[in-house]
């Protein structure tokens, strides 16, 4: 039986995060270079903040992390704002690792479990400020399940924050099967959709957008910089795993 993307991508994160920690370190995302010559980390934490900054997230605010990865950013949350951070993932690996970090860190309000964002299994009296997704929905199959379900979980004034990767508007049948479709057969993402999908899909849950900002060429540095990190490490989960991401 095939396998299904969901557990391909479990597997994945169970099997790469300890790399990915040792290697790429504990934000498991882009950086924002703002003067061009911050360190990895240091724009790493430029992209939470400019996040806070446009969610305007206010202090003591309750959060939901979806694809918290190792708790990078539930944590830097909870630290900075005096959130009440829950942080899920559907790697019992990353979860696991992530709630070590947190106990170390010594941090008391932020929880991490494993759970499936398309498939929110919740108290049904369970309210967010801010529901927080960096660079996670673009792994979700079926998107349309996971902002419904955000939505349901928001308060009245509650905020979606979000960061993803998209193709450009309006791109070219053969343009998409060249750049984007190996991308999402080696990043394990079912479909990268064009921003103007997720207006669609937030709007039809009521939701509304205000604000909305393309940072492409502040993130691009990432890739120069993870070219030389986990271009070996990639080589090396192929040998032992046989699995095909690129």
């Amino acid at each position: 039986m095939r396998e299904s993307i969901k557990s391909f991508i479990q597997r994945h994160y169970d099997l790469i995060t300890p790399y990915y920690l040792k290697l790429w370190g504990e934000h498991i995302h882009h950086g924002l270079w703002l003067k061009g010559d911050e360190t990895k980390e240091e724009a790493q934490e430029n992209l939470i903040r400019e996040l806070i900054n446009l969610g305007q997230i206010q202090r003591n605010a309750k959060i939901l992390d979806v694809g918290c990865g190792l708790g990078g950013s539930s944590i830097y949350l909870a630290r900075h704002l005096n959130a009440e951070v829950l942080g899920i993932t559907l790697s019992p690996i990353q979860a696991k690792m992530a709630s070590r970090r947190v106990t170390e860190k010594k941090i008391k309000n932020v929880k991490i479990i494993v759970m499936d964002a398309e498939n929110l299994n919740l108290p049904p009296d369970t309210v967010f400020d801010v529901v927080w997704a960096v660079e996670s929905i673009s792994h979700f199959p079926h998107k349309d399940k996971f902002f419904k379900k955000a939505a349901d979980f928001l308060k009245k004034e509650g905020k979606l924050v979000l960061a993803d990767w998209f193709q450009r508007e309006k791109i070219k049948p053969e343009e998409r099967e060249k750049f984007i479709e190996p991308i999402e057969h080696g990043m394990l993402t079912p479909k990268i959709e064009a921003m103007s999908n997720y207006e669609d899909l937030l709007e039809n849950e009521g939701l509304r957008i205000i604000k909305l900002e393309d940072i492409s060429e502040r993130v691009s540095k990432t890739w120069d910089i993870s070219i030389k990190y986990l271009k070996p490490f990639y080589r090396h989960i192929q040998r032992l795993t046989g699995l095909k991401t690129r």
